[in-house]
């Protein structure tokens, strides 16, 4: 038996499931950096700092016009009670107070923006910035990335849309690991077909489960994605195909009629049969219909045998594990 799989292949990148480029919202001087390159961060840590003297005083300032709207509010309160001022002033003090509330927020907010934090658990990269550097907003700070579940994204001929399917198996090898295979999920496929390429992206979760290799954003991958496996595949060589008005056919070696005049030494004869194909690799080519296990077919001369019922007398070619069949060769078809 062989096992013959319906695959595809591909060449594609790895890169972390979480990875983002840290930038700041706000320009200003950096006044502390508070991780390693390269070190492992937390999700909430402050990363980079910027000298935010400014806006606490802006938020202390803003606290202070709280306090007082808030008074001014409630000595409102009262006099309304009193029926000393009209409801008038209290819901310009109410205004005043909210007013003074947002104003605070704001401030908060842009002191919040002063200390770039980690957004989720990872490993920073190497820090494009120093103490002391003065940056614009949407500047490079340092990059973050979440190595713990790895992708690896790639590109299919379109051939291929309808046969590949979220959940399949796809196996991948690293020039940066020689020697090692791994496995991955197929996770989710692009729905828009590149009208240049005409190709459409694949993405794929790669397994780590009981491994720790050293696994990094970048690294060039070759990837083959599994669509089908037949454990019994019935195979022939594929020079053993004799193509005919557009249809395939194979040269089978039978016993001949009962009654044909033949020299009394030959036992074997040809016999044309339409076939059809399945799945072809290198050098052999599946065969779907048309032959059965066993049969044994020419490889080799199939033009010296134009019409059926042609004498044949296998022998055995010198380094063939398979039985050989005149004018030249034959293979039996296997599984």
């Amino acid at each position: 038996a062989q096992t013959l799989r319906d695959d595809a292949q591909a060449v594609g990148s790895l890169r972390a499931r979480q990875s983002v480029m840290l930038r700041p919202e706000q320009v200003g001087r950096i006044s502390a950096l508070h991780f390693k390159d390269g070190g492992p961060v937390r999700r909430g840590q402050i990363l980079v700092q910027f000298d935010d003297q400014l806006q606490r005083a802006e938020v202390q300032q803003m606290q202070a016009q709280l306090a007082i709207a808030q008074a001014s509010f409630k000595r409102t309160q009262e006099l309304v009670a009193a029926h000393f001022v009209a409801q008038q002033t209290l819901d310009t003090s109410a205004a005043n107070l909210q007013v003074a509330q947002a104003q605070l927020a704001l401030a908060q907010a842009r002191l919040a923006r002063m200390a770039v934090r980690a957004p989720f658990d990872g490993t920073a990269g190497i820090r494009l910035v120093n103490v002391g550097d003065y940056v614009k907003d949407g500047a490079d700070l340092v990059a973050l990335e979440d190595a713990r579940q790895m992708l690896v994204d790639y590109r299919l001929p379109e051939r291929y849309g309808a046969k590949v399917q979220p959940g399949q198996s796809v196996e991948l090898t690293l020039d940066a690991l020689p020697g090692r295979q791994l496995t991955a999920v197929v996770e989710a496929i692009e729905p828009l077909i590149d009208a240049t390429g005409r190709s459409f992206g694949v993405r794929a979760l790669v397994s780590r489960t009981g491994q720790t290799l050293p696994l990094r954003s970048g690294m060039f991958a070759r990837v083959s994605t599994v669509f089908s496996a037949n454990d019994a595949a019935l195979v022939v060589p594929e020079e053993a195909l004799v193509p005919q008005g557009g249809k395939q056919y194979v040269i089978k070696v039978v016993a001949p009629a009962a009654g044909a005049k033949l020299p009394p030494d030959v036992t074997l004869v040809s016999q044309r049969q339409e076939v059809e194909l399945g799945v072809r690799r290198t050098g052999k080519v599946e065969i779907v219909a048309g032959v059965a296990e066993g049969d044994t077919v020419v490889v080799a001369g199939q033009q010296r045998l134009q019409t059926d019922g042609s004498p044949l007398r296998v022998v055995e070619l010198r380094g063939a594990g398979a039985a050989q069949a005149a004018p030249r060769a034959a293979t039996a078809a296997s599984r």
